[in-house]
């Protein structure tokens, strides 16, 4: 690989390419589906792939290989020039020159500590088992999952940073169906981490199949204005959806309310919103970003009050400010843009049980869907189909479903009363505690 990088280097030097980068990825990856006791899908491969880009007559190029050998060099530095000369963003864009120190991360386990195939898919078996175990009226399963994978990133540039990591994860979902004489429902239920002690087959699955269970009897509520409550996991999805309304880049680009808004409120003062690359508990973390900058926390909304937008070296320098470090990368082929690492909901004190006991009555909603249909991620507007529990006195009193939540995200920040404890990361870097978001509109039957 240094042979080959060498060579790159002097090739792109050699076509007047003024600075270049190489982004080097590796990723071992397993996975395996069970389904009623047989293996029903089974994959594990290596891959890997370079992404090479330069500034050249002061635009940007990128190309891309999977091939580490001297025809993809010819290839690759044509590439750049190529479409550094169609590049029609007038924009400035950097390399980074390698300042700083990067934080030290562990996010790897020693190789000795990794399990064989054999024993993931066993504890898949077991994760299928546990869901039945858990009540008669689970019918069937499915999905029952394991996935596996090391991924390993490498940033070497012209300024001479030479930067990498490695980073492992574990996951495992499951998806339970329960039935009884009235009625059908399902339940779906995941963990993530780094380490594969957060494989629990039996905790998994007594949760998956506790949530099928839960929802039998589910019924709507009439239309109207209701108190409503975001479980975690719902929350993070809502988060996930308008995210984008932090990034520069899109602010940049008239995609983003909060355009022009640092320093005003835009939130209640019970909302905080972090961006923390170094969180362990999220699995969007990582020593340096995209583009090699050394990682570190932001507060994006601090006691309501918007603070910074994420930016990349690009978005940065048009802003004139510093980059909060957050390039990044679809895949080793993709342009650099912006995106949050672990952003989250700072939780605060109260238990999600608390929250119903302040709301008094209303719905909690456990579940969005139609994200992607049933949201404008522009101007935060939301339409979606969900299911939860209707609540009186601060007691769950029955499963509902079949109702759709709509609303404005904006709104949503400024009209939160109280933000719970219970902080997650459902099967991804975006994280939130419950939270009691006021009155919504609901529609039901």
């Amino acid at each position: 690989m240094e042979h080959f990088l060498n060579q790159l280097f002097e090739a792109a030097k050699a076509a007047e390419i003024e600075a270049c980068e190489a982004y080097i990825v590796e990723r071992d990856s397993f996975g395996a589906m069970i389904a009623e006791g047989e293996v029903t899908e089974y994959k594990s491969n290596q891959t890997h792939g370079l992404g090479f880009r330069g500034i050249k007559n002061g635009r940007m190029g990128y190309s891309a290989t999977e091939a580490f050998d001297e025809a993809s060099i010819d290839q690759l530095v044509r590439g750049v020039c190529e479409s550094a000369e169609l590049c029609e963003d007038e924009d400035m864009e950097f390399l980074y020159d390698g300042a700083g120190e990067v934080p030290q991360m562990k996010l790897c386990i020693d190789e000795d500590d990794n399990i064989p195939a054999s024993e993931k898919i066993e504890l898949a078996k077991q994760l299928e088992n546990c869901m039945k175990a858990y009540d008669s009226r689970i019918v069937k399963t499915n999905r029952n999952s394991i996935r596996t994978g090391r991924y390993r990133v490498r940033i070497v540039n012209s300024y001479g940073m030479d930067r990498t990591f490695t980073e492992d994860s574990y996951i495992m979902f499951g998806m339970a169906m329960a039935k009884d004489e009235t009625s059908v429902s399902t339940g779906f239920y995941g963990v993530a981490g780094r380490t594969p002690d957060i494989l629990q087959p039996e905790k998994i699955g007594t949760e998956t199949a506790r949530r099928a269970v839960s929802m039998l009897g589910a019924r709507q509520v009439p239309s109207g204005q209701y108190r409503v409550v975001f479980e975690n996991e719902a929350m993070a999805d809502l988060l996930q959806t308008f995210c984008g309304i932090f990034s520069a880049e899109n602010a940049q680009k008239g995609l983003s309310l909060l355009k022009g808004r640092q320093g005003e409120a835009v939130a209640c003062a019970a909302v905080s919103i972090i961006d923390d690359p170094l969180l362990l508990d999220g699995l969007e973390c990582r020593p340096f970003d995209a583009e090699g900058v050394p990682s570190c926390a932001h507060t994006v909304i601090e006691d309501g009050v918007f603070k910074t937008f994420l930016h990349n070296l690009k978005t940065a320098y048009k802003d004139g400010v510093q980059t909060t470090g957050n390039a990044s990368k679809a895949g080793y082929a993709s342009a650099v843009h912006v995106a949050p690492s672990n952003l989250y909901i700072k939780p605060a004190q109260k238990t999600a049980d608390e929250l119903l006991g302040i709301a008094g009555n209303g719905i909690l909603i456990t579940e969005v869907s139609g994200l992607h249909a049933g949201a404008n991620p522009v101007s935060g507007d939301f339409s979606l189909l969900s299911k939860g529990f209707a609540f009186e006195n601060g007691k769950i009193v029955h499963a509902v479903e079949q109702i759709t939540v709509a609303g404005n995200f904006y709104d949503l920040l400024m009209n939160i009363r109280e933000v719970g404890n219970d902080l997650v990361f459902p099967l991804g870097g975006i994280g939130s505690p419950s939270v009691f978001a006021g009155e919504m509109a609901i529609s039901g039957s």
